[in-house]
């Protein structure tokens, strides 16, 4: 079952800000990846559902992260049915995170009180979204479905929304600062984070130093 409950995990998006999101199919990677972005102040990390046994490295990387990195939040995205959802719940999953609304889902989680963040590109979605018990809603595609403006939009007439954007997020300041200003309540960063030698390999330092820098970011324009 989560370590974490859906109210830790919902505060600790707040309070740090951002959350890396990632996936290869390489176990040892993945423990690289997860580290580098711990090491550089990461407490949430989305794991990607993507390709045949995903699942079978998501449960390795748990077992892993728990004792290497025991403050670690680890969740899995890019999950679209119950079935799926509740085959990661019984891994251990502390969050789950959909690009649709799948009100299916939504029953599946909160059985088991697991945080449940919703793809949505509409005022009527979100609020679906959190009729169903949401309490963070994604906004996917981030910057197809409107980006920063949109939030701003959504939190006019609906100021009480948290909102997560993913897709169009990226690690530095300006981006960061329009997307906060717009009153996010934390952002998804992927490939914009995984810093890459040129031979195609993952440089963990440097992914390491990308989240010291995105985190600061994200610090500064909050104070």
């Amino acid at each position: 079952m989560a370590r974490f409950s859906r109210i830790e995990v919902a505060l600790k998006m707040k309070e740090t800000g951002m959350i890396p999101v990632f996936f290869h199919s390489d176990i040892e990677v993945c423990k690289n990846v997860l580290k580098a972005c711990y090491s550089g102040g990461a407490r949430l990390f989305e794991f990607v559902n993507r390709g045949d046994f995903a699942h079978e490295v998501f449960g390795e990387l748990l077992k892993w992260s728990a004792k290497e990195c025991p403050e670690m939040m680890l969740g899995v995205g890019s999950v679209i049915d119950a079935g799926t959802t509740s085959l990661y719940l019984q891994l251990g999953a502390n969050f789950v995170v959909s690009p649709i609304l799948n009100a299916e889902m939504a029953k599946v989680c909160n059985r088991r009180k697991v945080a449940w963040s919703p793809g949505c590109g509409s005022l009527t979605e979100i609020s679906y979204a959190e009729e169903l018990g949401a309490e963070v809603v994604k906004i996917f595609p981030g910057a197809q479905v409107g980006g920063p403006e949109f939030v701003k939009a959504v939190k006019g007439p609906f100021p009480w929304c948290s909102i997560m954007p993913t897709g169009g997020v990226k690690p530095d300041e300006e981006n960061l600062k329009s997307w906060f200003d717009a009153g996010v309540h934390c952002v998804g960063m992927g490939s914009q984070l995984m810093v890459k030698n040129e031979d195609g390999t993952f440089n963990y330092p440097a992914i390491e130093k990308s989240c010291i820098k995105a985190f600061k970011i994200i610090e500064k324009l909050r104070s």
